[in-house]
């Protein structure tokens, strides 16, 4: 199975733009620049790499999660998870310093450490997160019963 997007850009590194693409039509030629990456912290006037790393591992955990919860024979309620991914300039330039996933779920059936065990497993056997692994990521959970 292969995944793929499309990046289109015109322009100098910082005054530049582009479009960013995909198949599915899930974004289809989005806006990004040097100001939507760096300077529009709301993200409301497009979007950027990072903001797309963050939709992946959200999206990644929580199916990673539902698995874990299955094989419970146990079905989620509901899994929301906010991740957030931090850049920051250093010495050698921009570079991802950390992810966080902020999860809330509901699992009818389920007790708290249960739920705990199943996330932090998850979080190590997403796809996404394999992927990221040289990033420190961490989970803060909230569940509830």
């Amino acid at each position: 199975m292969k995944r793929k997007a499309t990046a289109i850009w015109k322009g100098s590194g910082k005054d530049g733009s582009g479009t960013l693409s995909s198949p599915s039509g899930f974004f289809d030629k989005s806006p990004y620049s040097f100001k939507t990456r760096f300077e529009n912290e709301d993200g409301t006037k497009g979007t950027n790499p990072e903001e797309m790393i963050a939709a992946a591992h959200a999206g990644c955990f929580n199916m990673a999660l539902s698995f874990q919860i299955a094989g419970k024979d146990l079905e989620a309620e509901e899994l929301n998870t906010t991740a957030t991914v931090t850049i920051e300039k250093g010495d050698a330039g921009f570079a991802i310093t950390g992810i966080v996933l902020n999860l809330t779920g509901k699992v009818p059936g389920m007790d708290e450490k249960q739920f705990i065990e199943l996330a932090n497993a998850a979080k190590e056997g997403c796809p996404i997160s394999q992927a990221l692994s040289s990033v420190p990521i961490s989970l803060n959970i909230t569940f509830n019963s």
